[in-house]
């Protein structure tokens, strides 16, 4: 019984963070179950608007800030993140701003990392969306 659907869904947590998309598309920020903890692809997108526009830079904070806050409401900071994921819509303008917001979340406690380029993302304004990936040692 305790791998049906029903207990596999009782059994995690789940953070919404409101995002317009999250009900349309029928997901949430983050989700942990047991110690390992994904946190969706966030962006700088706030209060159902994309902000900094053409700015790299500042996307990146602001995404790595809305991913970290998913965390934080399960209790963990950057210290808990194991892997992180970047994707770049041009990663030959963008990738310097956005190593450079991703160290200043991350450089105490450095993740496994990826960064790549897309086609586009959901939105035209979008520069960049982060993942992460996080292990709670807490958990049972």
């Amino acid at each position: 019984m305790s791998g049906t659907p029903a207990a596999l869904a009782a059994a995690a947590r789940r953070v919404h963070s409101g995002g317009p998309w999250e009900e349309r598309f029928g997901y949430c920020r983050a989700v942990a179950r047991g110690p390992l903890v994904a946190v969706s692809g966030s962006t700088a997108t706030v209060g159902g608007a994309v902000t900094q526009v053409g700015d790299a830079h500042g996307q990146a904070r602001t995404a790595f800030g809305i991913a970290l806050a998913a965390l934080a409401e399960l209790g963990l900071g950057a210290e808990h993140v194991l892997r992180t994921r970047m994707y770049l819509t041009d990663i030959d303008r963008d990738s310097d701003a956005v190593g450079r917001a991703h160290a200043e979340f991350f450089a105490a406690n450095p993740p496994a990392a990826s960064m790549v380029q897309v086609a586009r993302l959901i939105h035209p304004d979008h520069l960049v969306e982060v993942e992460l990936d996080a292990w709670n040692p807490e958990a049972p």
